[in-house]
Parts: C-alpha cells; structure tokens; sequence
C-alpha cells in the first residue's frame, strides 16, 4: 500500500457506501476525512500517492452536514437567560445534549432579559469548537430588549428599551460587552435603529428583525442598512397585510441591495406556523430559509412548568405557553423533528430539507467556507441519516460524537 505519511501522519478516513450531500444533491461517492477536514480524493491520489487508514462502510446512510441552530434560548433543564452560578456547566450540558439531534454549531439565544442578566451571562459565553464534549458555539444570539411592545410575544414588558440619543451606546451599555455576540435582534421601527444597525453591521454582527410592527418600507431600510436575517417569520410580527405585507414582503421585496440576500427563520414544529404558511414562504423565497428550534429549558424534559428567561412557561405535549395565558414562548422541538416536519409540511426534497438546518444558517453568518457544506477542505462536521431523516451518528472535525445504540456497524 502506498505511503500517505508524506504530507500528514494523521490517519485517512473513508467512509464508504453512502450518499453525500454535495452541490445540493445526494451523490454516490466516498467521504474522505483527515485532520478534522474534508478532503479531495483526487489531490490525495495523484498528489500524495495516499490511501486510506480506516475504512467505515455507511451501510447507505445519507452523509449531510452538521445542523447549525442560530436560534436556542437553551433545552434539558437549562435556560440561558438566568444568571446562574454554574452557567458554564448548563451551556456544557445542552451542547453534549443535542449531538443526538443532528446540531454540531448553534448560537445560545437570550431573551429579552434586565442589564444585569446580560451583563453576568455574556461573559460566561465563549466561542469554541465543537467536539466530544459538544456542539461548537458560534456565539450569543441576544433576542431583545431593543422590540416592539406591541409584539414582545413571550418577552417581559418590563425589561424592554429604547433606542435614547446615544442608541448605540445604550445598546453597549445594556449589553456590557459585544466580544461573544453574533446576531442581534431588533424591530427596526424604533427611532435611531438604523444607526444601531450599521454599527453592528460593521462589527461583523448579523442584525435580526424581529418582535416588530415595522411596516415593509421600515424593513426594506433596515435591510439597505445591513440587516440580513428575520427572526422566527411570521410570528410577532405583523400579519401579510395585501396593501402593506410587513416584514414578512421582505421575501419578494425588490428593494434589496443587488447581490444581498435576506434569510428568514422558520419554527418548524407544527405548533408555530401551520403548514400553509410555511409552504408559501418556502415556495416565495426558499434559499432564504433557515430552521431555528427556538428551544427553551423544557426542550427534553417532561411536561409541566419550566423557565423562559424571566418568565414561567408551561408546557402542554409541543405547546409551550407562558404560564396562566396562551401566549406561545418558544418550542420543545429538537432542530431533526424540525427538519422532518419542513420535509413533510412542503413535500421539498431531502437534499432542500437538510440545507435549510445547515448550508443556509452557515451562509447567513459568512461560514459556508467551512461550515454547512461537505465541500473539500471544509470542515468534517457531519450526520449519518437513514432515509426518514433520523439521525444515526454525529461527527464534529471527523471524529464520532454520537452514535444511536441500537445502530450496529
């Protein structure tokens, strides 16, 4: 056998008999894995004279990228919005814990919370990759306090602000750091928004419109001044109106900036948005969709009363609602039943279904170079699924994470 010690004395993996999702479609092909990364077999033949250390026979699984979650406010008990003592241990617990779901990235969502809250939390939040213990975190999507009263849904009115003379220093000053943040969302009729938006625009973070009553003219502008991302459409925000569609007309807009595209979050349980109207959002804009759980502590957990943030919720079989009303405050899907759920309510491909949990979220925060996509010298985040969709293994960098017991290889 040749030689592959040349370039690397890390081990060659190829995974054998199975499908990848590569270029949006399923492709016959081996996976080839090495250093955490995706490799080009054809560099590794002809360049290397390399081969193979270790062979895994797939038994015709379907090879998908890692799920990416840009929108969990936390899930087994653990609710990202309180300030606790052993915050690093609860934010450890849920990354172990939603391997199984097929998540290999996903960014801990806080809700609208006091300043002081943000200011002991954040610090606790660091950017890292994913591995055995967990899926990576690409940093802290901050849901609020800069929303709309009249939308706040499951928020706490008492924490909700303004946007005063110094709008992003007030935002700082709320927040008390920027360092692990990586989306924030907004409602973009607040007056001095747009300043705020191009501010973290320029930063490098994504700005979210949600929680709102913007009309389509006051999103189109927030979207010519950086925003690129809608959060959980159609929920607290204002309903498709013919004459004025609100956000949700951000998905055939013509005011987008040449060469810009808007993405939108869909809570696809079956509870948030009913089949119809996720159809015609998939059918109006569909490279747009990314699937978010929206998760909170009772994500896991038997139902009863759990935590959102400041609030008591209750959860009743996959309704969650804050406790004593009907308002609904967040999910307890987990980002595969999302996935299979948009497969069966749109009747997509599969190849569409599971971009829309990975190569979508990686391109809405710039990472599709090595998240999201199985392409060569990417990262080997990868799932093992059978044809229903239901995750049999989980790989972070091209080691096994997670594996389902009953599955015999």
């Amino acid at each position: 056998m040749p030689s592959n010690k040349s370039v690397s004395d890390a081990p060659i993996v190829q995974l054998t008999n199975c499908r990848i999702l590569r270029s949006h479609q399923l492709q016959r092909e081996d996976l080839w894995v090495r250093e955490g990364k995706i490799l080009n077999p054809e560099k590794l033949f002809f360049d290397e004279k390399g081969s193979a250390d270790i062979q895994l026979d797939c038994k015709d699984s379907i090879i998908a990228p890692g799920f990416i979650d840009v929108q969990i406010n936390g899930g087994f008990g653990v609710d990202f919005s309180l300030a606790t003592d052993d915050f690093k241990s609860g934010i450890d617990l849920v990354s172990q814990k939603i391997l199984s779901h097929g998540v290999t990235s996903f960014c801990p969502t806080l809700v609208t919370s006091p300043p002081s809250v943000y200011h002991q939390v954040l610090p606790q939040i660091s950017i890292r990759n994913g591995g055995a213990h967990g899926a990576g975190i690409l940093g802290a999507h901050l849901e609020g306090p800069f929303i709309s009263k009249e939308k706040k849904g499951a928020h706490p009115e008492h924490c909700l602000r303004t946007f005063e003379a110094g709008a992003f220093q007030d935002l700082l000053a709320t927040y008390g750091s920027l360092d692990c943040v990586r989306i924030v969302t907004l409602a973009p009729e607040m007056k001095r928004s747009s300043e705020v938006i191009r501010e973290l625009t320029q930063r490098g973070i994504c700005v979210s419109l949600g929680h709102s009553v913007a009309n389509l003219s006051q999103a189109e502008e927030a979207v010519q001044h950086g925003a690129t991302f809608i959060t959980h459409l159609f929920n607290a925000m204002l309903p498709f109106h013919h004459r004025d569609p609100g956000i949700v007309g951000l998905l055939t807009s013509d005011k987008i900036p040449a060469g810009r595209r808007v993405f939108y979050g869909m809570i696809s349980d079956g509870i948030h948005t009913n089949p119809a109207a996720l159809r015609i959002a998939h059918r109006a804009h569909p490279k747009g969709l990314v699937l978010v759980t929206d998760a909170i502590a009772g994500m896991g957990l038997a139902p009863g009363r759990h935590t959102l943030g400041q609030q008591v919720v209750e959860i009743d079989g996959l309704n969650t609602y804050i406790a004593g009303t009907k308002t609904l405050s967040g999910s307890v899907a987990t980002m595969d039943t999302c996935v299979r759920h948009f497969q069966e309510a749109t009747g997509c491909s599969v190849e569409t279904a599971l971009e829309a949990a990975s190569l979508h979220p990686a391109q809405l925060l710039g990472i599709e170079h090595k998240k999201g996509t199985l392409n060569y010298d990417s990262d080997a985040d990868f799932l093992m699924l059978n044809d229903g969709l239901y995750v049999q293994a989980t790989y972070i960098a091209g080691e096994e994470v997670w594996r389902q017991d009953a599955l015999g290889m």
